[in-house]
């Protein structure tokens, strides 16, 4: 027991207390039995040794690994910072770009703008031409220049004045107009300026919509009781065959189709299909 005391102490002294267990030995047997101990302990350190200088090793290769993954942090960190910076910047430009375009839209509607209002302002003044074309047209032929009377007042035949405009030629036997109209007229004309809006006479059921020769885009309503009216030389139609209209509804707009001198409405009112003239109906 002494030597195995002697020993433990050998083993917390280090190295340094083998030499002092030789020297302080007394038998040769004493020595070789600390001997045995000697080598179990310095076996026992050199396994202490290894297993340390494996977890140096292992702690060694995890700062390692820790730093990798930290580069690989930090590399990640700086790659999204790069990223969203050039995504503020993509924005940046792609707002800079819809600011421009809708600059451009403005602009461009603006120029639209100001293109219709010179369209207007020329459209009126062609419309006072063609108004005063007419006139002269009229006075040319010795027929007198009227003006038609208000829309909204029905006559005592119920009928209201399809467009105001000038009486530009009566119903009856005339001269042709500019050697294209009828010498025999079954109407009235109207002069107005071209896109006028035509109104119904009266109330009825649309029976014609169509181009027909010399009276160009040519409708005719059924009021009923035989009485029917017909406008011609449309430049469009805004009803169709079959359609039931109201008294001042738009039927069409007026133009200069089929045999025609100038803008103006062609205006019939007919009993039984008979022409009769629509000043006694007015």
């Amino acid at each position: 027991m002494v030597l195995r005391e002697r020993l433990v102490a050998i083993y917390k002294a280090g190295d340094s207390g083998v030499s002092d267990l030789i020297l302080t030995t007394k038998s040769y047997s004493d020595l070789i039995e600390s001997s045995s101990y000697v080598e179990q302990i310095q076996n026992r350190n050199e396994s202490i040794v290894g297993r340390v200088r494996d977890l140096r090793d292992q702690q060694e290769a995890v700062v390692v690994r820790l730093k990798k993954a930290k580069d690989t942090i930090e590399a990640a960190r700086d790659q999204i910072a790069a990223e969203e910076q050039n995504l503020a910047t993509a924005r940046q430009a792609v707002q800079s770009q819809q600011a421009k375009l809708r600059q451009v839209k403005a602009d461009r509607q603006s120029k639209v703008d100001s293109i219709d209002n010179k369209v207007d302002h020329l459209e009126n003044i062609e419309a006072d031409l063609q108004q005063k074309i007419a006139e002269q047209i009229a006075a040319a032929s010795g027929v007198s220049v009227l003006p038609a009377g208000p829309m909204s007042s029905p006559s005592a035949a119920g009928l209201i004045w399809p467009v105001s405009g000038t009486l530009s030629s009566t119903f009856g036997a005339r001269s042709s107009p500019g050697g294209i109209g009828s010498t025999y007229h079954e109407g009235i004309d109207i002069a107005v300026p071209e896109g006028t809006p035509i109104r119904a006479a009266a109330s009825g059921t649309v029976i014609m919509a169509s181009y027909n020769g010399g009276y160009g885009n040519y409708t005719c309503i059924d009021h009923g009781s035989g009485l029917s009216t017909c406008y011609g030389h449309q430049s469009s139609f805004a009803v169709s065959s079959g359609q039931s209209v109201s008294q001042g509804d738009v039927i069409g707009y007026s133009g200069n189709t089929g045999s025609s001198t100038g803008p103006h409405l062609h205006f019939e009112v007919r009993i039984n299909g008979v022409a009769q003239d629509p000043l006694g109906y007015l």
